[in-house]
């Protein structure tokens, strides 16, 4: 169970599908029993007798729920019974220099391809040398994400029928270089809006994200 800190003072945890209703039998443990739990297709809230609240917000389409319901107590079959399915995802990790996509079926990497293209770091000199620098990274990063998304058109359109979903993790606006590509139009549509943060992308950390991907992640505050 992986852990961050997140805006508002909030902690996220990431919970395989496994463990999440242990993970939701504990929290209520430890703050005095879960007083409500309120679900809706894209969110669910469990909040506890001490005033502690745990938060989902529903990824893979969401819930089955033609409308928000309030129980008390512990309550959440829905989110387990969704959070269980077995699910083909396609993932979409890219940094500066670096990616690495596949498709995981069940938190398993079955196909891959990973490669890294060297991108130099900025240069604090000045003048003519500054400028070439300058030129010389620009062409680099145009020639990574022109890589990668070669490799995305290349690996993943060819399976986009036969995936459920597809889970992107990296840097922001390696991405956004990615999404402008127009034969990538269609697989960006259906990404999730949740993005992995990932280190440089390796095969190792393809692995990680697969994982990664099908786990639920539970925002928790304190009272």
């Amino acid at each position: 169970m992986r852990a961050r800190e997140v805006a508002g003072g909030g902690r996220a945890v990431e919970v395989s599908p496994e463990r999440l209703a242990g993970w939701f039998e504990r929290f209520a443990a430890r703050h005095e029993g879960a007083a409500t739990s309120e679900l809706s297709a894209d969110k669910v809230i469990v909040t506890a007798g001490d005033g502690a609240r745990a938060e989902v917000e529903v990824g893979f389409g969401g819930l089955d729920l033609p409308e928000p319901v309030r129980r008390e107590g512990l309550a959440v079959a829905e989110l387990l019974e969704h959070a269980s399915r077995p699910r083909r995802i396609a993932l979409v990790l890219v940094r500066l220099g670096g990616h690495s996509v596949g498709v995981a079926e069940n938190g398993r990497v079955v196909s891959s391809s990973t490669d890294r293209r060297q991108v130099h770091g900025r240069n604090k000199a000045g003048g003519w040398s500054q400028q070439r620098f300058a030129r010389r990274r620009e062409g680099q990063a145009r020639q990574s994400l022109a890589d990668a998304a070669d490799t995305v058109a290349r690996v993943l359109l060819p399976e986009l029928g036969s995936v459920d979903a597809v889970v992107l993790g990296g840097d922001r606006q390696a991405l956004d270089a990615l999404r402008a590509d127009r034969r990538l139009g269609g697989l960006f549509a259906r990404a999730e809006p949740r993005v992995l943060p990932v280190a440089e992308p390796r095969r190792r950390v393809l692995d990680e994200a697969a994982e990664s991907a099908r786990a639920v992640e539970i925002v928790l505050f304190d009272r």
